[in-house]
């Protein structure tokens, strides 16, 4: 019922920096929280960064000072990422917290995915 649709990904060279973008679609009540994760080959999927609703933001020690995620008044995130190291090469996600009409009436719970994104640093 709440579709996540991510874009911004790609290849960049160390130092670089790149701006990813999620946006949220569907039969949404509220948000409360939506945020980035990533997964590296043979690792598990990590939190990178997630805002609340009220503009609390959270971030993994290995982005702090470097990455940045940010909310407009919708239904959209960003992740501005600075530079950035070979080791953030990852799929990245977006996930969206919060409630949602459901078909047959009524608000319940939802969590969503997005279908990920791939980012590259590599010279």
């Amino acid at each position: 019922q709440v579709q996540l649709v991510e874009s911004g990904g790609g290849l960049v060279q160390p130092g670089g920096s790149l701006r990813l973008s999620c946006e949220a679609s569907g039969s949404i009540f509220s948000i409360s929280m939506m945020g980035w994760y990533r997964q590296a080959p043979g690792k598990q999927r990590e939190l990178v960064a997630e805002i609340t609703s009220g503009g609390r933001t959270t971030y993994a020690d290995s982005v702090k000072g470097r990455f940045t995620i940010s909310r407009d008044n919708g239904d959209t995130v960003y992740l501005q990422m600075n530079s950035l190291i070979p080791e953030d090469t990852a799929v990245y996600y977006c996930e969206a917290e919060g409630r949602a009409y459901y078909r047959e009436g009524g608000v319940g719970d939802f969590g969503s995915w997005g279908q990920g994104t791939q980012v590259t640093v590599s010279s």
